[in-house]
């Protein structure tokens, strides 16, 4: 009997304990309370009132079985619904046991080891459920531990999308203002445009503008792209925060962030063409500098290249350079000694563009090839065309003013004369290798004054 007194203490202990009643539940706390202290009594009784022992086992299961209702019935007592259903079947055989005492003892010594049997399934049934129980305990805290774990990710994650989308934004306005001021160098080189034109000197730049203009275009399509790529980005990132796939989140970061590096290198792309072009663009300082004359070289390659392209849209030729790279810098005046392999250049396209025109020859291939080597003290930059070549009984006046291969209305016969000078004033001289049908080659030879 005193088996039922116990496991009253135990529920109403349990109970409060998982229920947590005192501070979540006060009001249904207040009646655990008495019913805990009232099954105290109960034991009490059923030790000291032998008499009375029947009576109080019924009232406690009585108390049991409604506490087992409101458990079963009650929505804030759904968490302890488990435990309750690992006592019912020890609770069920010890109000079976009693009944049947009650009612007809006889029958109940003769099934009394039954009862006993049946009391120890049920005790083994609750050990089992109270452990499973346990462990399902554990694993509902290792999931609260885990969500507790994702919220906080959550946070962290909104904290760095806050930040992401502050370093976006600057990098954005600083993208549109890198944009604006290539735009602003672009309105500026056409301006220098009109006044290289004024001058007989700077003339053969004004047939660069449409070459300037493309070398300039690309990285301003680069810089456009890049900024639309990396926006789009931003919008596949805020869908990955909002999934919770924080790894994605971070190679989309990395995307943007190797965009705007991109964008940053093709804008200094720019920058250094405009700056070139405007340095190139006024008056000669006179002054010799240390300069790269493989950069040089292939700068107004391309220029004069994309120029005559945009003048002709037949225009094709191959073009192959051969840089030395053990030159480094040797000092010349830059703007004047540009203007000097331009102007080689620009005739080289010329040549192997009169003879297609002229040859007839389907197999003709156009070649343009531009050399720096490095001979002992001296720095040669040479221009090769496979051309028509020069005659004989003209070689000897093409370094002479105004006088030009060329027709009438396409030359002026200042480009080489002027060449000419400017190699001259560096202490080098400018060669010319001809042979007619075959092409020509100027060699200009520069002093290896290292700076």
């Amino acid at each position: 009997m005193n088996f039922d007194y116990i496991l009253l203490i135990i529920i109403f202990s349990h109970l409060r304990r998982t229920l947590q009643s005192k501070i979540l539940l006060p009001q249904i706390d207040k009646y655990l309370s008495i019913g805990f202290w009232f099954s105290i009594g109960l034991l009490i009784a059923g030790l000291f009132l032998h008499s009375s022992r029947d009576i109080i086992a019924w009232i406690a299961h009585a108390i049991l079985f409604t506490l087992i209702y409101f458990c079963l019935t009650q929505k804030e007592f759904k968490s302890v619904k488990t435990f309750i259903y690992s006592i019912l079947p020890f609770v069920a055989v010890n109000f079976l046991e009693d009944f049947t005492e009650l009612i007809n003892s006889s029958f109940h010594k003769e099934w009394n080891n039954y009862f006993d049997t049946a009391i120890v399934f049920s005790i083994i049934w609750f050990f089992a459920m109270f452990f499973i129980t346990r462990k399902q305990r554990k694993e509902m805290e290792r999931e609260q531990l885990k969500a507790i774990e994702r919220e906080k990710e959550f946070q962290q994650s909104e904290t760095l999308k806050a930040k992401l989308e502050i370093q976006v934004a600057e990098r954005t306005a600083e993208i549109l203002g890198q944009k604006e001021e290539l735009e602003k160098a672009l309105d500026e080189l056409k301006t220098t445009q009109a006044q290289l034109i004024q001058s007989e000197k700077m003339a053969s730049l004004g047939e660069l503008t449409a070459g300037i203009a493309h070398e300039i275009q690309n990285p301003l399509n680069f810089v456009n792209n890049f900024s639309e790529v990396s926006n789009e980005l931003l919008d596949e990132m805020n869908e990955e925060i909002e999934k919770g796939d924080f790894e994605e989140v971070k190679n989309i970061a990395a995307d943007i962030k190797q965009n705007l590096e991109k964008i940053n290198y093709h804008g200094k792309r720019a920058d250094s063409i405009v700056k070139d072009m405007l340095q190139h663009s006024r008056a000669s300082s006179g002054q010799m500098e240390p300069t790269d004359i493989n950069k040089l070289a292939d700068e107004y390659l391309r220029l004069a290249y994309h120029g005559l392209r945009a003048k002709d849209k037949s225009f094709n030729a191959t073009i192959k350079t051969d840089f030395d790279e053990t030159i480094g810098t040797i000092n010349v005046i830059p703007q004047d000694m540009g203007r000097v392999i331009l102007n080689l250049i620009t005739n080289a396209f010329y040549a192997v563009t009169e003879k297609k025109k002229s040859s007839g020859v389907e197999d003709y291939e156009p070649t343009v090839s531009i050399k720096t080597q490095k001979v002992e003290n001296n720095v040669e930059v040479s221009v090769k065309d496979n051309g028509n070549g020069i005659s004989q009984k003209v070689l000897d006046k093409i370094f002479q003013p105004f006088f030009t291969t060329k027709p009438t209305g396409q030359g002026t016969g200042l480009g080489l004369s002027l060449s000419y000078d400017i190699v001259k004033a560096h202490h080098g001289d400018l060669k010319v290798k001809t042979k007619e049908k075959e092409g020509s080659e100027f060699i200009i030879c520069l002093t290896d004054n290292k700076p």
